[in-house]
């Protein structure tokens, strides 16, 4: 197996993370991991900040094994390449002592909070105790005092996620530190960023193991107000704006995992691979890709947008890392907002064939308001972020009401008579009598 060369004694802890979960452990410690073996940039270690209560156990996995872990990466001929991870540094969970974390966002050795805290994880609650904005804030204060810029850099699968950080966290300073929003104001950075690289749950085997796909890229708006690690040195793009990147991957790749993942699970699949291996769901995912998403997609200088959408094809197919159909049908209410309603709404307004994304949304509603499969085996829904009133509206069981919950909303699709049309025609079928319709 592969190990790092450089002593860890050695690395300075640059950078605070939020969500030490399996994807960053894949992502920003592989690349991280790589950028460490350059002596002149051994002041970018992480720093893990686990703030949930239920980081229990990966913490104390982690901790015993003093931060470090296999990556295991395989690509789609099933070649698998093992290495050790040695750049998460330092731990501390929140549930044991807050202190520690927020001393350490305090220091002027670090220059970058970075997050993978989910899509929906930047809805702000403000009366939340100890969230991820209440300690952010509680080291900002601090800083302040010494007047130490930092960047908050989001890793989350969301177009213009930097924004998106911004609004989220700059509403909580104003309504809870204002003397911090101000400072951050000008003292504050959240450059965009592109995130990709399948990471399924972990396999059997060590809590601590990760297993991912073997592609792998960031592309981060280069807008760094404290100094920067040199990740370009290990296969990072840097850009002025990573907007192209963002629809590409977020149109594609993302909005193509979710039309798979609940007609899929509804008929009885588990593992992505062999979704994919029906050639039903492969003709829907290029009719998607070609017909619906292409127009809308600015293709970003130097690739081959044909090309891109058919390594799509092939890493979803990926037999040796057997993603799992119920991981990405999880969270579906903040997914759909981020990945589907963007295009769908472009759509609709340019009067084009929705026939897909009715077929899509029919099923997803299937899928949680009935919470069976078309078996009849009950269905654990995952929907963290799901809001009281979506909740009363999907009790209510009704098809149409249902087209009110918070990522249809805003949409009025009872007010386009051919989604209407469409979307109760597929909400009568099974799921591949629908496909065999959207195929013909």
């Amino acid at each position: 197996m592969k190990t790092f060369n450089y002593n860890r004694a050695e690395i300075k802890a640059g950078i605070v993370h939020f969500g030490v979960g399996n994807f960053h452990r894949a992502h920003l410690e592989a690349y991280t991991n790589l950028l460490l073996e350059d002596p002149s940039q051994r002041c970018w270690g992480v720093f893990g900040a686990m703030i949930m209560p239920t980081d229990g156990v990966l913490f104390n996995a982690l901790k015993k094994d003093d931060g470090i872990y296999q990556l295991t990466t395989c690509s789609p001929s099933g070649e698998q390449d093992s290495m050790l991870i040695g750049s998460l540094i330092e731990l501390a969970w929140g549930e044991i002592d807050s202190e520690p974390i927020i001393a350490k966002l305090a220091s002027e050795e670090i220059k970058i909070i970075s997050l993978t805290i989910t899509e929906g994880g930047y809805k702000v609650d403000f009366n939340q105790s100890r969230s991820v904005f209440w300690y952010v804030a509680e080291g900002l204060k601090r800083r302040m005092e010494k007047d130490l810029p930092i960047t908050i850099l989001s890793c989350d699968n969301m177009q213009m996620n930097g924004n998106v950080a911004r609004c989220a966290f700059m509403s909580y300073f104003e309504a809870k530190y204002p003397e911090v929003a101000a400072w951050a104001k000008k003292k504050v950075t959240f450059p965009n960023s592109m995130v990709d690289r399948i990471t399924p749950v972990t396999k059997p085997g060590k809590v601590t193991d990760v297993c991912c796909e073997d592609f792998i890229q960031w592309v981060i708006e280069d807008n760094f107000i404290a100094g920067r690690p040199a990740w370009e040195k290990v296969g990072v793009t840097f850009t002025h704006d990573v907007t192209p990147y963002e629809i590409m991957k977020l149109s594609l790749l993302n909005a193509s995992h979710t039309l798979l993942s609940y007609p899929a699970y509804m008929e009885g699949f588990r593992k992505v691979d062999a979704v994919m291996a029906d050639e039903r769901y492969r003709a829907m995912i290029k009719l998607f890709m070609n017909r619906d998403v292409t127009p809308y997609v600015p293709v970003p200088e130097g690739v081959d947008l044909e090309a891109y959408k058919d390594q799509l094809i092939e890493r979803f197919s990926n037999k040796a890392i057997s993603d799992q159909v119920s991981r990405l049908c999880g969270d579906g209410i903040a997914k759909f907002a981020v990945y589907v309603v963007p295009i769908l709404k472009q759509m609709l307004q340019d009067g084009k064939d929705i026939s897909i994304e009715a077929f899509l949304i029919a099923v997803y509603c299937k899928y949680l308001i009935g919470a069976r499969t078309e078996s009849g085996e009950n269905i654990a829904i995952s929907e963290p972020h799901i809001t009281p009133a979506d909740r009363k509206l999907i009790s209510g069981g009704s098809p149409a009401e249902f087209l009110k919950i918070s990522p249809f909303v805003s949409l009025g699709l009872d007010k386009y008579p051919v989604f209407m049309e469409k979307y109760e025609q597929f909400y009568a079928m099974q799921v591949a009598e629908g496909l065999k319709v959207l195929l013909q």
